[in-house]
């Protein structure tokens, strides 16, 4: 018999990690595919920000990949997903996160992969009750089933719980030597890990989708708010990641970075917003979004000093820029903190 293939969701995580090498040591040739949506990038504004600088910098998806020796297939799908995120039939879970449908989409992409490739089925590192929609006994045959999978799709932690798929019934893989998880404890998982020899791998808590995340979730309500449409671009989504948000008036919202990583990496938009900087005093690059008017810009230069080390002087000089790259300046008296009320932080 021909050595049988598979390709195994890898989302960099733990799950998705022993999954892949449970089938690997069945004699089974596995490949990994990692779907990037723009979503789920935990590496981003690590790598830019300060914070948690002892954490490796890595894409945990091409770390697990070379620590199993494996081939990675990142795949682009940020124009695709966006129907999954803005309709998702089996709707959203506990924030904007379409979890079902996501899983559905990604294990459908993964059948096409697999049919243009030659491969015989697909793997997943998913555990019954893990996850509280797209992980429960009840939704697992419905990702199964409206992927389009069916019995090609085989999820080796919690197999045994569930009905015998192809790959089990065919010999392909060893029913017996596959696992029975359930539930949302990671214990054992981490207990595999060990016994696998594997020692570092990405924290498994929480999962790396920022949909998941209600702050991040806010912000891009708040998008969708302010444009009277549903919608985003990559860079919508990337720069909701990044900075103070502000919406002091429905017309604008500010951008402030924080520290200088994030200073240098929204210095990248300031040809797509009307950006303002103080320039009397160190401060902060803020990026205004939307369409502010002369008062809105005069406020938003106040919160700019508001943000720099002129907060305390009596006035500070903030330089604005427009889209089109016409510079002028304003002379304007820093806001008080307590003229920053908490509603205006998105």
């Amino acid at each position: 018999m021909s050595q049988r293939k598979a390709v195994a969701l890898i989302s960099g995580g733990l799950d998705s990690m022993l999954a892949a090498r449970v089938i690997m040591d069945q004699g089974v040739h596995v490949e990994g595919i990692n779907f990037f949506t723009g979503f789920c990038v935990e590496g981003h504004t690590h790598a830019i920000r300060r914070k948690d600088r002892s954490r490796p910098k890595r894409n945990n998806a091409l770390w697990v990949a070379e620590q199993l020796g494996m081939r990675l297939h990142i795949v682009d799908i940020v124009e695709e997903y966006k129907d999954v995120v803005l309709n998702p039939a089996h709707g959203y879970g506990a924030h904007l996160n379409p979890c079902l449908d996501c899983k559905i989409f990604m294990v459908n992409k993964a059948l096409e992969w697999v049919e243009d490739h030659g491969f015989d089925f697909i793997i997943t590192g998913e555990v019954i009750g893990q996850r509280p929609k797209s992980q429960r006994k009840d939704t697992m045959p419905v990702v199964a089933r409206e992927s389009g999978a069916d019995d090609r799709l085989l999820r080796p932690l919690c197999a045994r719980n569930l009905e015998p798929t192809r790959p089990e019934l065919e010999g392909w893989v060893d029913r017996e030597a596959l696992f029975s998880f359930t539930g949302r404890s990671r214990k054992p998982q981490m207990a595999l890990a060990r016994e696998l020899g594997f020692y570092d791998y990405a924290q498994p808590a929480g999962g790396c989708c920022f949909l998941t995340d209600e702050h991040y979730a806010v912000k891009l309500a708040d998008l969708w708010a302010s444009r009277h449409r549903r919608d985003y671009d990559l860079d919508d989504i990337m720069l909701l990641k990044v900075g103070r948000h502000l919406r002091p008036r429905p017309a604008f919202k500010l951008i402030v970075a924080r520290e200088e990583g994030e200073n240098n990496f929204l210095r990248g938009y300031r040809k797509r917003f009307v950006h303002m900087e103080p320039v009397s005093h160190p401060g902060p690059l803020v990026l205004v979004d939307g369409e502010p008017g002369e008062q809105d810009l005069r406020l938003a230069a106040r919160i700019t000093g508001r943000f720099s080390q002129g907060r305390d002087a009596a006035m500070v000089t903030v330089e604005v820029t427009d889209r089109a790259g016409t510079r002028r300046t304003f002379e304007v008296p820093p806001l008080d903190a307590g003229d920053v009320p908490r509603e205006w932080y998105v």
